[in-house]
């Protein structure tokens, strides 16, 4: 990889967030939903949260993208994810799925499994026990968060679950952790930004879901680098935020993971960026 010009197409695309400003259809949950719009705001694109079956097509038609995420799960709600979902693809925006969860009940693998079946999804990104369960490997859930047994998986088994289940499912496939795993089923990118405070913070994952949205929203034909660029911004706000925050506690580090968001820019995106492919 040339990741000189990989970088600069990471950069590009964040100024196209800015400059198109795309709306981002949520259907996410009720534990996140606020930081999810924050954060959507933070990095310059328009956050529209619905998930009332009665106005999806009408929503739907007038976003850049679609963000489906099954974090607090109920009927209508699923009825409503896949009507969206038919809807984005009649239309060909993208969709981006983050199956909160998946493994650890059978509504929730019920879930994924019809989402996946009857909505082409674009680009899926969670931990690696769920992803890890949506590939059909054995995977420990610990409700919505990756077990300890799995995150002690080497990047490089995350590597060839994100490339055969990017091949199988024709998406992007990314895997959110220490170092994060991007594949679209021929090549495969690693980022190594972000810090461990994350993960004491609920709804970094959906924020994750949430900037991935937004940067496929602006560059739906750059997936893979739109998918880098937003998981590059999230973990390099978590360093920045750490260091103006961390010793503060979780309170003031929540919220300067969106100031550093709000604040960031093509100079500091190309200057801490750490990402390799092999």
């Amino acid at each position: 990889m040339n990741e000189k010009i990989f970088i600069e197409e990471c950069t590009d695309i964040l100024e196209k967030v800015i400059t198109k400003k795309p709306l981002v259809h949520h259907m996410t949950n009720y534990v996140t939903v606020n930081d999810c719009a924050n954060v959507t705001l933070a990095i310059g694109a328009s956050p529209i949260m619905s998930d009332a079956i009665e106005e999806v097509n009408e929503i739907v038609s007038i976003s850049s993208s679609l963000v489906l995420n099954i974090g607090t799960l109920n009927d209508r709600t699923v009825e409503s994810m896949i009507a969206a979902g038919r809807k984005a693809n009649k239309i060909n925006i993208p969709v981006i799925f983050d199956p909160v969860g998946a493994g650890a009940s059978l509504f929730r693998n019920n879930t994924s499994k019809d989402i996946l079946e009857k909505v082409k999804i674009n680009i899926l990104r969670g931990n690696i026990s769920e992803i890890r369960y949506i590939a059909g490997f054995n995977a420990n859930t610990k409700g919505v968060d990756a077990s300890e047994n799995d995150k002690n998986n080497t990047c490089q088994e995350a590597a060839e679950i994100a490339y055969s289940l990017a091949k199988k499912q024709k998406c992007i496939v990314a895997i959110t952790g220490a170092t994060d795993v991007i594949s679209d089923g021929e090549r495969t990118i690693y980022i190594e930004n972000g810090h461990p405070a994350l993960s004491n913070i609920t709804g970094t994952g959906c924020m994750c879901s949430s900037l991935v949205g937004a940067f496929n929203g602006a560059a739906p034909d750059l997936p893979l680098q739109a998918t880098v660029a937003a998981l590059l911004c999230m973990g390099i706000a978590g360093e920045i935020a750490y260091e103006k925050a961390g010793k503060f506690g979780n309170g003031s580090f929540r919220s300067a993971i969106i100031d550093a968001i709000s604040n960031m820019n093509k100079n500091i995106l190309s200057e801490r960026s750490r990402i390799y492919e092999k």
